[in-house]
């Protein structure tokens, strides 16, 4: 059986020396570079389409080829919006600019000494009860296992003031305000004046070498009483821009951990959960508290090189 063309497999086998694609004969693709343009055009007319009203815009093309145009060829993903405090004008992103440079400016002279002169302090409302977030909730578990259910809760409507001053050092006064008080620039004048008490028992020799008192712009912190007393302790008030959370230690760093920590737990009285905070502070490391200060500068720098808008995490 050694006869021409008796072989079936005779000639299959031909080297190329070509390697570019050849053309073939058969149905040719669908996604042209015109239905790619379209369907980018689409989008920028409708940034929320769903897969369904874009299938309604191309009829003849499959969900599946217009799922890779979207995801492959065009790149895009489904994102959600970031949350921010307030929609920035240009006159709030320039002021945020001007503190970015004064503070990146004295922090390029003075370096550390700048830093270990901070000191810094807000208010926040602690629940008697604060629900986990979903975050706290997530858990490891195997592909196949059942989803576990998380129902929503809210939060306690018992809830206390509190107010913490610290520095890179740690804590420096802690305040929680009586039922039916409201902070006032009276009562916030009485706070500061009781934060240098603390300040000149607990940081000996701080009080001479100056303190940079970075707050943010509540009314009782400006007020004019406030910024008298201010003066008359000597003290340099940083001029931190209006709504910016984004660049207030206590905001991004001290109160952010500290609803963490008190998430899912549930405290019985105001003395239950103010002992709760207390607990929490004090077993804190100097080095978070050193963290929350540096942090300052890296924001401090990132907000500069975007232009004054919110700074993420």
């Amino acid at each position: 059986m050694s006869g021409s063309g008796s072989n079936p497999r005779e000639g299959m086998y031909v080297c190329r020396t070509n390697v570019h694609a050849e053309a073939r004969s058969g149905r040719p693709s669908v996604v042209t570079d015109d239905l790619v343009r379209k369907v980018d055009e689409a989008i920028h007319e409708n940034r929320r389409f769903t897969m369904t009203t874009l299938s309604e815009a191309f009829p003849q093309i499959s969900r599946t080829v217009l799922f890779e145009i979207v995801s492959d060829r065009l790149n895009y993903r489904k994102l959600c919006s970031r949350w921010v405090p307030k929609m920035l004008t240009d006159v709030h992103k320039t002021k945020r600019l001007g503190s970015s440079l004064t503070f990146l400016t004295r922090y390029s002279d003075e370096g550390e000494n700048f830093l270990n002169q901070i000191v810094t302090g807000d208010e926040t409302w602690v629940c008697h009860f604060t629900p986990e977030s979903k975050q706290q909730s997530m858990e490891w578990r195997h592909t196949h296992s059942p989803k576990k259910q998380k129902f929503k809760v809210t939060m306690s409507s018992q809830k206390i003031m509190c107010t913490v001053f610290w520095d890179r050092k740690g804590v420096l006064l802690t305040e929680f305000l009586p039922r039916g008080e409201t902070i006032n620039a009276a009562r916030y004048c009485e706070t500061l004046t009781k934060l240098r008490r603390a300040i000149q028992n607990k940081r000996r020799g701080m009080l001479s070498k100056g303190i940079v008192l970075l707050h943010d712009n509540a009314r009782p912190h400006t007020a004019g009483v406030t910024q008298s007393l201010i003066r008359q302790f000597h003290w340099e008030h940083f001029n931190h821009p209006p709504y910016s959370p984004d660049l207030a230690p206590s905001d991004y760093h001290l109160f952010l951990h500290m609803k963490r920590e008190l998430g899912g737990k549930r405290f019985g009285s105001d003395d239950d959960t103010k002992n709760a905070v207390d607990s929490w502070l004090s077993k804190l490391a100097g080095s978070f508290y050193d963290d929350g200060i540096q942090k300052l500068v890296t924001r401090y720098d990132k907000c500069l090189i975007i232009g004054g808008n919110y700074v993420e995490k």
